[in-house]
């Protein structure tokens, strides 16, 4: 009897050193500003703490920009104190998506479909050490390879609490059913896309499709945004496997509850926030954020088409489904939904 209980003690202490309590909380960065004095670069050159900067009312002016970020973050705290009644631990799995850059203390957690591929543009040129020198000259498949940017997930739990507690946190975010259509329109509407439709198009025709033809079950190249949405609120969607990161809800992506998240951006304001970000940073002179020059961005006219025929009934069970990034970053219920 002893020796088992010896037994579920050491099964205990490892299962414990794999899943690290993350020893950080939503009040912290008030406790943070006394942390670390400036950073130096690659070059021996001090360099000032973005954190610093942005709670330090006298190295930055106030402005609309500041006090708009301010009031985001604020409103996200509060929503997180309203419904989030149980505190977890953060594991690996939950830090995947936050980029580092360590020479300029900068923690982002990446959200697709939100202008994600320039903000890692942005920071390959930030930490290549010369290697990039202008954004948009990097393809954006290189922007997504694996390794060209560290994430959190790779640290040990001293060094991911100490990134944590001394570097500054940014998120864009974006309406969330116009990020959806903007997933549905890249991943399924577009012939490039093969892997997603063989991997994910296949198998939501053969599940919500009646007598579908051999041709659509075979390549799964024309889901209809229907069926789209008939797989995501499917509850066996989620018992099989987590959503891909691409119609993942953004609160269980970057996990805003758990981490404290300095600055909130919008894609709605992606210029003035991205700009904001790199002068906490003071590299605004050295790099700038790429200005979009799509003409078929998802817009909330584009979103309420797609919406048209989705009866009333799978309209409601979605929402329900992204209720939270709705609250949690203050977006208004689209007003062509027809919830009542």
């Amino acid at each position: 009897m002893r020796k088992t209980k010896v037994g579920r003690l050491i099964l205990a202490t490892c299962l414990g050193s794999f899943f690290f309590i993350i020893l950080y909380f939503q009040n912290s960065s008030r406790s943070v500003i006394a942390l670390g004095g400036p950073r130096r670069n690659v070059t021996g050159k001090s360099r000032r703490n973005p954190l610093h900067t942005l709670y330090d009312n006298d190295q930055l002016e106030q402005s609309a920009v500041q006090a708009s970020l301010l009031g985001r973050r604020e409103l996200l705290e509060e929503v997180c104190r309203s419904h989030t009644h149980k505190r977890r631990v953060l594991t690996p799995e939950d830090l995947r998506h936050l980029v580092v850059d360590d020479e300029h203390g900068l923690l982002y957690c990446y959200v697709p479909k939100v202008a994600c591929t320039n903000w890692k543009r942005v920071l390959m040129v930030l930490t290549g050490k010369g290697r990039y020198h202008e954004p948009l000259a990097i393809p954006a498949n290189e922007a997504h390879v694996p390794g060209n940017l560290r994430t959190l997930s790779e640290y040990s739990a001293a060094e991911i609490n100490r990134r944590l507690r001394s570097y500054l946190k940014f998120i864009f975010v974006r309406e969330p059913f116009e990020r959806l259509v903007s997933a549905y329109r890249n991943k399924f509407t577009r012939s490039y896309n093969t892997a997603f439709h063989k991997r994910y198009g296949t198998k939501i025709i053969r599940r919500h499709r009646p007598d579908p033809k051999p041709r659509s079950l075979e390549r799964g190249n024309d889901v209809s945004f229907e069926e789209f949405v008939y797989y995501l609120v499917d509850p066996q969607t989620q018992r099989e496997e987590p959503f891909n990161e691409h119609w993942e809800r953004v609160h269980s992506l970057c996990h805003p509850c758990l981490i404290h998240y300095d600055v909130v951006g919008k894609y709605e304001t992606l210029a003035q926030d991205s700009r904001y970000v790199l002068q906490l940073a003071g590299v605004d002179s050295e790099v700038r954020f790429p200005t979009s020059g799509k003409t078929t961005r998802t817009t909330g006219d584009m979103a309420a088409q797609f919406f048209r025929n989705i009866s009333p009934f799978y309209q409601k069970k979605l929402f329900n489904l992204y209720r939270m990034d709705f609250l949690l970053f203050n977006y208004t219920t689209p007003t062509y939904l027809k919830l009542r």
